[in-house]
């Protein structure tokens, strides 16, 4: 996966892990952790590599939150062929989720609840405004905080592994 990825989205690496920004997002922080094992199964990677896994998600984690992210999202969503088995890490700031909250677009995705809820943030949803709006649009939303550039260089220095 990493040989897909420009030079300059790198983040950091290691002997099981490669962290990059992910290519079509606008959205400064979102992270792409993938296996440098050429699997897309989580069963074929080594002990090691499995054990490392969380303690690189909690380093990712802490680094989102040094640059403002209140919530961040890991999880696998894709299993595309030719590419190693990989997790997404969608920060979420502030201004995010006012966006989604304020975008009546997204109140619609209420009414498939069986029953009404609190207004309450969901992370499904948060994610899914983040793919539309700020991976698939043409047009994204104007950031607030520091640039995808930006962020990619304060995160090469708060993710570094021995």
């Amino acid at each position: 996966m990493t040989q897909d990825i420009p030079p300059h989205l790198h983040i950091a690496r290691n002997a099981h892990w490669s962290i990059n920004h992910r290519v079509n997002s606008t959205l400064p922080g979102y992270l792409i952790i993938a296996s440098t094992k050429a699997t897309n199964d989580l069963s074929d990677l080594s002990v090691e590599a499995l054990s490392s896994m969380g303690r690189v998600f909690a380093v990712v984690q802490r680094a989102l939150k040094s640059l403002g992210a209140t919530r961040i999202y890991i999880g696998r969503y894709g299993h595309s062929l030719g590419y190693p088995i990989h997790f997404h890490a969608v920060p979420i700031y502030e201004w995010v989720e006012d966006l989604f909250w304020t975008d009546h677009r997204y109140r619609v995705l209420q009414q498939l609840a069986d029953r009404p809820r609190e207004m309450q943030t969901d992370g499904a949803e948060l994610t899914l405004f983040v793919w539309r709006e700020f991976c698939e649009r043409p047009d994204p939303p104007l950031i607030k905080g520091p640039s995808v550039a930006e962020a990619v260089a304060t995160l090469r220095q708060a993710i570094q592994f021995p």
